[in-house]
């Protein structure tokens, strides 16, 4: 039934529409609202896991959270230890750049869409005509309508992986500018080689899953870490701990939020002396200090984003291929690995000037 619907949009010219008074009210609002939470990452996050916790049911939500904190430690590391060390500044604020608009277009596409849903149960009808008022592809608004029938979180979870990494596709990934300064870069292929690209879930007393993403150009890649990720977070018996964890951890950015044993958000170190290795076996060595992971607020000023490029991204029903499930076991153990790409950076900042760029 998804399919033909989705044949039949994908081959068809939206049909013009009118809201009610009370429904320009209702968008006017909702736009407001996903202005005032979409300043920056921490606010962002936040207002992912607040929904969540509301509504538990999109479990969107709760991904979109875990991997929106990842997001905000990427931009601080930008202004932490090891890269300061490794990348230009000129660099480090084109990055930041990048994963700021990346961060900020995907909530001002899914928001909208949250808010809806929330005010469509209130009103006890399905109010997702009013996506187009917001650009929202008519791929969620059919999926959308999907879930309202049948309540399969699984679905609509995929169907937003989906959506957001196609929506950052052109406007991102694709964009010329983006292509010049940030994905062709030697840094950018500095990042695939040290595998910094972990995608980390915290849980519990410094234990962490998640997976590594070695390939961020391919859309395809993507949306199937996206499902791999959903997979480990919500089918592997962790997820209760994970909400604890984020319910009980603010936000802040800094690598010291899961652990702080390892990452301070204050810079331990003296001017002026050379680099100390920290880490050995991923414990600090014997009166080494901790690496330096400053929280979001203290390494990035907010960011006035001009409006999202307009037009849909859907044209081909195939994607709904996506939508089914894969058996395939995930392994969500990364902590070894992350520790050695912890080690990997240390090493490559003694050594900075071996690969100045």
């Amino acid at each position: 039934m998804i399919k033909e619907e989705l044949k039949n949009k994908s081959n068809s010219t939206p049909a013009p529409f009118s809201v009610t008074k009370s429904e320009r009210i209702l968008v006017e609002k909702i736009m407001l609202k996903t202005k005032e939470n979409n300043l920056n990452n921490v606010t962002r996050t936040r207002a992912y896991l607040d929904f969540y916790l509301r509504y538990p049911d999109i479990h969107w939500a709760f991904l979109g959270h875990m991997v929106s904190r990842n997001g905000g430690w990427n931009m601080t590391d930008l202004k932490g230890e090891f890269l300061t060390r490794l990348m230009t500044k000129k660099d480090r604020v084109l990055f930041f750049q990048f994963l700021e608009r990346g961060n900020w277009l995907i909530f001002q596409d899914v928001y909208p869409q949250f808010l809806l849903y929330e005010e469509s149960l209130r009103q006890g009808k399905p109010l997702f005509h009013l996506f187009r008022h917001f650009n929202i592809s008519i791929f969620m608004e059919i999926l959308w309508h999907q879930f309202w029938k049948s309540n399969d979180a699984y679905m609509l979870t995929i169907a937003l992986v989906i959506n957001e990494q196609y929506y950052l596709e052109k406007r991102v990934v694709q964009n010329p500018q983006n292509q010049k300064d940030v994905l062709n870069k030697l840094e950018f292929l500095l990042q695939d080689w040290l595998s910094i690209n972990h995608i980390l879930f915290p849980y519990g007393n410094k234990n962490l899953v998640g997976q590594t993403l070695h390939q961020f150009e391919s859309l395809h890649e993507r949306i199937l870490l996206g499902k791999r990720l959903y997979k480990i977070l919500f089918h592997q018996g962790i997820h209760p701990k994970v909400v604890e964890w984020a319910k009980n951890h603010h936000h802040t950015g800094s690598r010291k939020d899961y652990w702080p044993d390892i990452f301070n958000s204050v810079n331990e170190g003296t001017p002026g002396f050379p680099y100390q290795l920290h880490l050995e076996s991923c414990q600090l060595r014997p009166s080494a200090k901790r690496i330096y992971s400053p929280t979001l607020e203290n390494a990035w000023k907010n960011v006035k984003h001009i409006e999202a490029e307009m037009g849909d991204w859907f044209n081909d029903w195939h994607v709904v291929d996506y939508l089914k499930e894969d058996e395939k076991i995930v392994n969500g153990e990364i902590k070894d690995e992350y520790c050695k790409t912890l080690e990997r950076l240390e090493l490559a900042a003694l050594a900075k000037k071996a690969i100045t760029f």
